[in-house]
């Protein structure tokens, strides 16, 4: 029988990052539990003081970002290897509580409780913290900055996974995942004028979407028709953002953080050997590319 909590959690890595802030942006894709990868990554340069100023995330990318920027290392490994098979975090409970497959009112309540979040730091105004969210009436990417609104409930908003997830309400109007309209949230660095960017991505360099929505898109959005045009256009948007990218990586305008190895955990994926060895796979890429990126960074 497969254990429901990482076999290795006692080894994860733990403490405060410090206090020093280095200037540029960075983004972080979503793709469910694939974020474990990005959980990796960012554990990793705290660990070693690279506390990038401007964070924007989108889905898992948004969740990954809180404990990022509070500074607090392993707290979302913790989460998330802890936590997967609990049904009040991704299960029934969270079906009957949040109406989708994320339990958010279990993870901002009850999982706090028992793992605290430095709000203080999380909100300090010395950090930027944007996360996405896709208006279900306009179809467009919303932007939602810490002080300037309820950034948990925008964060809940840009994680609603679509199809099985109840849309989030946020100032009257209906939002889903960010990753509905913009899987990788890098028009955000771009409108920001950031001069230094690290894109983390959540699959291998080499992977590629087929264009179009799901079959099923019409159904449950049909009488959303630009959320619909969102849909249908994503997947191209995302190969050509994929692209360019890579393209701004080979010339030095960006350093780009992918998986070394492919990657074969799913967007639901349960398998808690797989999710461990994905966060390690995180941390161990970012390690070996330490030295790349304080050149890129100046730092």
């Amino acid at each position: 029988m497969k254990s429901k909590i990482y076999k290795d959690l006692d080894k994860l890595p733990s403490g405060r990052a410090g206090s020093a802030v280095t200037d540029g942006c960075l983004v972080l894709e979503g793709g469910g539990w694939k974020g474990l990868y990005t959980v990796g990554v960012l554990d990793c340069m705290m660990m070693n003081d690279i506390n990038i100023s401007s964070v924007v995330g989108v889905s898992a990318g948004a969740l990954s970002a809180i404990g990022y920027v509070s500074g607090q290392i392993g707290w979302g490994a913790r989460i998330d290897l802890t936590y997967r098979h609990d049904k009040n975090y991704c299960g029934i409970g969270a079906m009957k509580r949040d109406h989708g497959v994320t339990g958010f009112t279990y993870l901002f309540n009850d999982i706090l409780k028992a793992l605290p979040l430095d709000e203080e730091r999380l909100m300090s105004p010395s950090r930027r913290l944007v996360v996405t969210a896709t208006a279900l009436n306009t179809g467009k990417i919303t932007y939602f900055e810490k002080g300037k609104c309820d950034i948990f409930r925008a964060i809940q908003a840009s994680a609603t996974v679509p199809y099985v997830s109840r849309p989030v309400m946020i100032d009257g109007e209906p939002y889903l995942d960010g990753g509905c309209a913009e899987k990788i949230p890098y028009s955000w660095a771009e409108i920001s004028g950031e001069k230094k960017v690290i894109v983390v991505r959540t699959r291998e360099l080499s992977f590629r979407r087929k264009p179009g929505a799901p079959k099923i898109a019409k159904l449950w959005y049909g009488k959303y028709p630009e959320f619909m045009k969102s849909l249908e256009t994503a997947n191209e948007k995302f190969n050509d953002t994929v692209e360019l990218l890579e393209k701004k990586a080979r010339d030095g305008s960006i350093f780009l953080m992918a998986p070394s190895e492919p990657v074969t955990v799913t967007r639901f994926d349960g398998d808690m050997d797989k999710l461990g060895a994905l966060y390690r796979l995180g941390y161990k890429d970012t390690e070996s590319r330490l030295g790349e990126l304080r050149e890129y960074l100046g730092v």
